[in-house]
Parts: structure tokens; sequence; C-alpha cells
């Protein structure tokens, strides 16, 4: 059983169904039937103090993610998405804001599910990134 929590306070929104849609098949792209996934929502200040916290960078970042499962069990993590730099950034790539929120919050999930991709330009050429952008396209056609 796959179960999905999403977390959005006021006036965060989220396209919850797009939501759902991707990231089941993001589990059912990569064979999982077990797993539980809590996506929140959260604000500059928020995801800038966990970006601190948890990764020494006191800055405003667009994606977090924390696998909390060990090897073999099934996957269970949590991924907080910055609600206002994902809008900022659908702005800067004219992207739909409902798309890249749902990127984001995919592109957490694929990190809890042990991808990692490497930073800068060649990120895009990553496996990660290819992945998370068909289980997108996919989810947004319906």
């Amino acid at each position: 059983m796959i179960t999905i929590h999403i977390n959005a306070a006021e006036p965060c929104t989220v396209p919850g169904d797009l939501l759902e849609r991707a990231l089941r098949e993001a589990f059912r792209r990569e064979g999982v039937s077990s797993a539980e996934l809590s996506v929140s929502f959260v604000t500059d200040a928020e995801i800038a103090s966990l970006h601190g916290r948890y990764l020494g960078r006191d800055e405003t970042t667009d994606v977090l993610s924390f696998a909390l499962h060990g090897d073999g069990e099934d996957p269970l993590g949590d991924v907080y998405v910055g609600h206002a730099q994902a809008l900022r950034q659908a702005a800067e790539t004219g992207a739909a804001p409902e798309e890249e929120l749902t990127r984001l919050a995919v592109h957490g999930a694929l990190h809890v599910l042990g991808y990692d991709h490497p930073a800068g330009p060649e990120r895009l050429a990553s496996e990660m990134f290819h992945k998370q952008e068909a289980i997108v396209r996919r989810a947004v056609s319906g």
C-alpha cells in the first residue's frame, strides 16, 4: 500500500490530484508497491530554516527530502517544497505553477527512492532528471 500525505498551509495552492497521480507514477515506475511519503509545502522562512538546520546552508531552496528508511525497508520519507520558490521558478521558466510544484515533489520523492544527480548544468543530463521529467509529463497529460 502506498500512502501519501500532502500538507499545505493557506494560501498555498497545491494541485492535489496532479500531485498524487505523479507521486504514484514515480513509485509505480520503480516497482514500489508499499511506501509512505509526506510532502509538505512550506514558506521561504521554513525551508531556509530546514536547509540551515540539516544541510548547513541558511538560504531558501526549492526542495529538500529526507529518506527515513533503512536498506531493505519499504520507502519512507519526508519531502519539503518551498512553495514561493517554486512559484518564482515557474515564472522564470514559463512552467505552469502546478506543474512546477509537482516537479519538485517528484524530485524529492526520487531522492527518497535513492536517486541523486550532479550539481550544476550536468544535472539536466542525469538519469534522475530524465525520470523526473517523464513522470511529470505523464501526470500532466492525465
